[in-house]
């Protein structure tokens, strides 16, 4: 009896630290594959980012209110943008005029996609975009400056039709993204959104898809009008992501900048509620 409960102990002792030496190796390779990121996630945001379902968003600080001096301001890649949106800036206001909607907002959402593209290919911005002072041009998945996809800009074409959609936006907005009789309607939207002489009609597209957004979140009784953390954030997850709520906040992609990690809702705060290019882009 005395010599089975002998063996019964040891057994019990051998299985702990089998048990024990198991887990210590599966830490040891989860900080492994920490360190060289082989736990990144692919594919996109609006696949693997939940964030926005939450109830109550995201408790943003707007540091510049406070005045502090936010982090993003003393970047490369901020120093960029605001030249390129400069330069650009009468292309710009034409299109947040045809869209009905302030220019900080279309260019909140625009921010995003290239601070976004810029992180992934850090040498390419050091050495080309940087240097001759243009914006990326996407070409994956999404396409041209704003990251726009052409299944996104034919629901927006097809939103300003439609009396009965739930982003429509009256009939003096039918027809501000007409097209001639007879051209192919998908090779135009794809030649419009990727036109690396005239972003114009990337801008429209931005300021319309919030446009249209508000007109929904409106019509279910929550106005989200020059609530930029929502509209970027929904800008970037796109129409099926938008479902109105109360309490909504700031969600979607993470991006970094100045060593700060920020949502495209976040950094669209702040753009918007600073004074950074506010003489030329008014709230």
């Amino acid at each position: 009896m005395e010599l089975n409960s002998k063996k019964k102990f040891k057994n019990v002792f051998f299985v702990l630290v089998y048990l024990l030496a198991i887990i210590g190796a599966f830490f040891v390779v989860v900080f492994i594959a920490m360190q060289f990121g082989w736990l990144n996630v692919p594919g996109s945001v609006s696949e693997r980012n939940s964030y926005f379902n939450l109830p109550n968003g995201k408790n943003i600080e707007n540091s510049i209110n406070q005045g502090v001096v936010a982090p993003w301001i003393e970047t490369p890649e901020w120093r960029l943008l605001k030249e390129v949106f400069t330069r650009d800036q009468a292309i710009i206001n034409q299109a947040a005029n045809d869209a009905g909607i302030s220019p900080r907002l279309i260019l909140s959402g625009v921010m995003g996609e290239q601070i976004r593209f810029f992180n992934g290919r850090r040498e390419s911005f050091k050495n080309y975009f940087e240097p001759l002072k243009i914006l990326a041009q996407l070409s994956k998945f999404s396409f041209g400056i704003a990251g726009l996809k052409p299944e996104t800009v034919k629901l927006i074409d097809e939103h300003l039709k439609d009396p009965n959609s739930k982003f429509y936006l009256g009939q003096e907005m039918e027809h501000v993204t007409d097209y001639q009789v007879g051209v192919n309607e998908d090779s135009e939207r794809m030649a419009r959104i990727t036109d690396v002489k005239n972003p114009y009609y990337s801008y429209l597209y931005v300021g319309l898809f919030m446009r249209q957004v508000e007109a929904q979140w409106e019509r279910a009784g929550y106005p989200i009008t020059n609530r930029p953390e929502i509209l970027a954030t929904l800008y970037n997850l796109g129409f099926n992501r938008s479902i109105p709520k109360e309490n909504a906040g700031a969600g979607g992609a993470t991006i970094n900048l100045g060593g700060i990690d920020y949502t495209f809702g976040d950094f669209a705060y702040e753009f918007y509620n600073s004074d950074e290019l506010i003489d030329i882009f008014p709230r």
